[in-house]
């Protein structure tokens, strides 16, 4: 069923039987658990947040820390950044979104709402951002399309268009192809795809069993992943929601990624961490593993987090990836020879 493998079955590529086993640099910038991870556009710069109020910016190649984002005070759920990397977007549960100089860590402009706000992300050009908000106080989640303005001084909290209705909150948007439907994930399981124009739900994907933690699009958009707390991470289609795929895991998954340049996926999780009760890290199940993206089955995994995984980011070139964990800690993966000799 699949081509062989040169490692067995459960590979530990970080194992210490070579000398030259992949070193994670380890980034200690956070106080509380992680929540999102993104790259930009380049890749050279890693944009980090995490429970504790201060979303962090660290230089992908060495981890070496630039600063951080001082301003919000709740917990930040997600973030975004423009293609040129000159505007950070964050939502945090302190019921704003707000929008950054990348470079200065001034915030120029804040959309503030009556909810705490959970997904932000931008559209392909970076003309319009999405921003959902939680159910709150009897009012349901609901997603808001913002224009971003190309000039600073010009940028207003007009929202476009509200779009309500699903039960329970919304854990991630994403804009589908071309800028046309907005994908969504969130706590009753379902993922739902909405027309932008008209506001209406096109598709309505009903395969998970339990909520939804991250959805992940493919470079091309064609094909997206999903990571949920039923043990299941499942590849759909971004026009159809088909379910194509599904990788079977023996824990909640927290973060479901895809390599873009080989045909791999890479998820991460682990029981909650109410649920440790050992202090073993393999007992846990606090690994991300790797899984062949057509055939299903899993290449190996690697080790390192205290805690269950909440995020994690695949670098654009594809040779190293991010990971993100309940310990607080950033652990970034730069892939060794090893890994790119697994066909």
């Amino acid at each position: 069923r699949g081509l062989p493998s040169p490692f067995p079955p459960g590979a530990d590529l970080l194992g210490s039987s070579s000398p030259a086993a992949m070193r994670p640099i380890l980034l200690k910038g956070h106080e509380r658990p992680l929540t999102f991870i993104k790259y930009n556009k380049e890749g050279d710069l890693l944009f980090t947040c995490a429970k504790d109020h201060h979303p962090t910016l660290w230089y992908s190649d060495d981890g070496e820390r630039v600063g951080t984002y001082i301003g919000h005070n709740g917990a930040v759920w997600t973030c975004d950044v423009t293609e040129d990397s000159k505007t950070l977007v964050t939502g945090s549960a302190d019921t704003t979104c707000k929008m950054w100089d990348t470079e200065t860590g001034t915030c120029y402009f804040t959309h503030q709402f009556e909810q705490p706000v959970r997904a932000v992300a931008l559209s392909q050009g970076d003309q319009h951002m999405v921003i959902s908000s939680d159910p709150f106080m009897g009012v349901p989640a609901a997603l808001h399309i913002v224009d971003v303005a190309a000039n600073r001084e010009e940028q207003t909290n007009e929202i476009k268009i509200s779009m309500s209705g699903p039960e329970g909150r919304i854990n991630r948007a994403l804009w589908g192809p071309l800028n046309r439907t907005i994908l969504t994930g969130g706590e009753d399981g379902v993922i739902r795809l909405w027309d932008v124009e008209t506001g209406k739900i096109v598709h309505e994907a009903n395969d998970h069993k339990k909520q939804i933690q991250h959805l992940s699009l493919s470079h091309d958009k064609t094909h997206f992943i999903s990571a949920s707390l039923d043990k299941t991470a499942k590849l759909f289609d971004s026009e159809t929601l088909e379910c194509l795929k599904t990788y079977a895991a023996d824990r909640p998954v927290n973060a479901a990624i895809l390599s873009p340049i080989l045909d791999h996926i890479i998820l991460g999780g682990g029981q909650d961490a109410m649920a440790v009760t050992t202090t073993h890290s393999k007992a846990g199940k606090f690994d991300s593993k790797i899984f062949y993206k057509i055939y299903e089955e899993e290449i190996g995994g690697i080790r390192g987090h205290f805690g269950p995984i909440n995020a994690l980011a695949w670098h654009p070139d594809g040779r190293s990836f991010t990971s993100g964990g309940e310990d607080g800690y950033v652990r970034i993966h730069h892939l060794d020879n090893d890994y790119f000799r697994i066909k």
